[in-house]
């Protein structure tokens, strides 16, 4: 039978939290997940308006349910919102026997309380003793244990608290850390590990986006590593990157506080994947056309692509060495790997600045023939002077961006006749990688006939 994670918390109506977050997270690593709804919220991106406390008979009937039918080996607990849902549901899982990671929910990142009145003492009597983890951020370990929580030293020592309390083990998230004040490298978020052998540090880069659900998700996406048997720190390292992912790939769906993605990760990945078939496909064919040996320049053409929303030089895939002549053919010279090409990237992402679905381009010699065809075939052409370069610009991000100035739009053929040192070239910009070569062939076609 395969293995399915239980989880028991709040449903959230905007989707960002709760329940939903905790089966997206499930089903992005793979994992069944099973829930069972202790509160009803009403609530969005804004705050919580309503919170509806399911009747503690149906919480047993859920939790029996799924009991039933299901092997269930790890569960984790979020909003259970009232003392006699945290009662019910620490019996019941005591008698399952499982493991249990325990998020103790007690507001929505977008603001409202997620937690009753006089709840409290139950989280600390009867759910605490019975979590192999407990994973608070560092508002919700300062209600559980009253120590001020202001640096990795103030969240050891509420750490070892939580411990004394039976927990064997405690993540306290470092996302509300500031760094200046906590002592923090930074544009780091550290996270604290303890356990009664001692504590760890796990440090992160500091990811800006929405930040809703991102507590549901890293407690989800730790059960769910748990679960598939990784050792306890290395799954908080995982579920650290997974939700710093989530947060990177968040999307402001309303007008609050926007959710995180948990399918960001999943969605970037197949998104590289495509773009390396592309170019994989785009320079299988410049190596087979016999004609585009004639239009590689002395430096050797390259091209590349970028993935959608490309930040940064390693989002964009090129061939790491290079196509060059090999007598009267185009050699690879290189694999595809992303970050191969300073010099193509630098006009991919200039391009994108301008219209995002131009995300390919590549280099060719500068030939007045090929000029003269690609006007003829009805490419837009257009051109930059490196005589009118700023210092300390970047010739292919300041080139690209005057040449596209010039014209109003982003052009397909980009010229430039060189300088000292430097091989007068044309760019040849695409949608994708296939695209721009079969541009490349086309006029090598053509130059081939004259």
């Amino acid at each position: 039978m395969e293995r399915s994670v239980l989880t028991v918390g709040g449903s959230d109506s905007g989707g960002g939290a709760g329940i939903q977050a905790d089966l997206k997270t499930f089903a992005a690593l793979g994992i069944h997940g099973l829930s069972v709804i202790t509160a009803v919220t009403a609530q969005n991106t804004l705050g919580v308006r309503d919170v509806f406390p399911v009747p503690a008979e149906m919480i047993a009937s859920q939790l029996d349910a799924v009991a039933d039918d299901f092997d269930i080996l790890w569960a984790k607990t979020g909003m259970l919102f009232s003392p006699d849902a945290i009662s019910l549901v620490a019996e019941r899982l005591n008698a399952l026997d499982c493991s249990v990671v325990v998020d103790p929910v007690m507001a929505a990142e977008a603001g409202g309380s997620l937690i009753a009145d006089g709840a409290l003492p139950a989280l600390i009597e009867k759910l605490i003793p019975l979590a192999s983890v407990v994973t608070p951020n560092i508002f919700e370990a300062e209600a559980i244990t009253g120590v001020k929580v202001s640096d990795l030293e103030s969240a050891r020592a509420a750490a070892l608290r939580i411990i004394d309390m039976g927990a064997r083990a405690v993540v306290i998230t470092g996302g509300h850390l500031e760094c200046r004040t906590a002592g923090l490298p930074a544009g780091e978020c550290v996270d604290i590990l303890v356990t009664k052998d001692g504590a760890a540090c796990i440090s992160g880069r500091r990811r800006s986006g929405g930040n809703h659900g991102v507590g549901c998700t890293y407690s989800a996406a730790l059960t769910a590593y748990l679960s598939a048997g990784m050792s306890l720190q290395e799954a908080a390292r995982q579920a650290q990157e997974f939700s710093a992912r989530s947060i990177e790939g968040s999307r402001q769906v309303g007008r609050g506080t926007a959710p995180v993605d948990q399918t960001a990760g999943l969605r970037e990945d197949a998104e590289r994947f495509r773009v390396l078939s592309s170019l994989d496909q785009a320079v299988s064919m410049l190596a087979e056309e016999r004609m585009f040996v004639d239009l590689i320049p002395e430096v050797g053409s390259n091209i590349g692509m970028a993935i959608h929303g490309a930040r940064s030089e390693m989002d964009v895939a090129a061939v790491e060495g290079r196509i060059v002549r090999a007598g009267r053919r185009a050699h690879v010279s290189g694999c595809m790997r992303f970050g191969a090409s300073r010099h193509i990237a630098r006009i991919v992402l200039a391009a994108m600045r301008f219209d995002p679905g131009i995300r390919a381009a590549m280099n060719i010699k500068l030939d007045e023939y090929v000029l003269s065809e690609a006007a003829r075939m009805g490419l837009r052409i257009s051109s930059f002077d490196r005589c009118e370069e700023p210092p300390g610009e970047s010739t292919m991000s300041w080139g690209t961006a005057r040449a596209i100035e010039r014209l109003g739009a982003v052009p397909d053929i980009i010229w430039d006749s060189g300088g000292m040192g430097k091989e007068p070239m044309i760019r040849i910009l695409g949608r994708d990688a296939v695209s721009v070569a079969t541009v490349a062939i086309m006029l090598s076609r053509a130059v081939g006939k004259r």
